[in-house]
């Protein structure tokens, strides 16, 4: 029997993002294959994290890319970056948790990539005015990631509506990054 593997990434992305403890047992029986297959394509739970990360990774820059970060203004910009991260916020959101992923520099060379694209953006909201100067994009980009992670983790607890995180998600944070008049 063959084995789709970025069907058994899927599987785990999903099973991790509800029960980041899931054994490897759990992922197998998710995924629909013995633990023993599950092994032979990944041989331990590090290397299966490795892999749901560059998972991640490639659907976050999907998302970055069909957000077309560079039409139009910032803000309208942010506003479908975070509708298009959506469906994969709860697999970021299991990724921002995991803090053994930032070893590596393969890895690393990703998340630098998506850092920079999102924080090119905020970037240019400074330069359009729209965003506070105060802040540097590099926080703003932590505290967008952060967001996402905890707006998944109220989607998936039935604390937040799934049609309401992308306005809740944008509003709180241009709350807080958004230039005042004042300012």
């Amino acid at each position: 029997m063959s084995v789709d593997r970025a069907q058994v990434l899927r599987e785990a992305a999903a099973l991790l993002t509800r029960k980041s403890t899931a054994s490897m047992d759990e992922i197998a029986r998710a995924a629909g294959i013995s633990r023993a297959t599950l092994h032979r394509h990944f041989a331990g739970r590090d290397a299966l994290i490795r892999a749901v990360e560059e998972l991640g990774i490639e659907q976050f820059e999907g998302a970055l890319d069909a957000a077309r970060l560079d039409e139009g203004d910032a803000i309208d910009a942010l506003r479908r970056l975070v509708a298009a991260v959506r469906p994969v916020s709860g697999v970021l959101a299991f990724l921002y948790t995991e803090n053994q992923l930032f070893e590596g520099e393969e890895i690393n060379e990703g998340w630098a990539r998506l850092d920079a694209r999102v924080g090119a953006l905020f970037r240019r909201g400074q330069e359009e005015g729209v965003l506070r100067i105060d802040l540097t994009p590099a926080w703003l980009t932590e505290a967008l990631y952060g967001l996402i992670a905890a707006a998944a983790w109220a989607v998936h607890d039935g604390r937040l509506a799934a049609r309401d995180m992308d306005y809740m998600l944008v509003e709180l944070l241009l709350g807080g990054a958004r230039r005042s008049a004042e300012s």
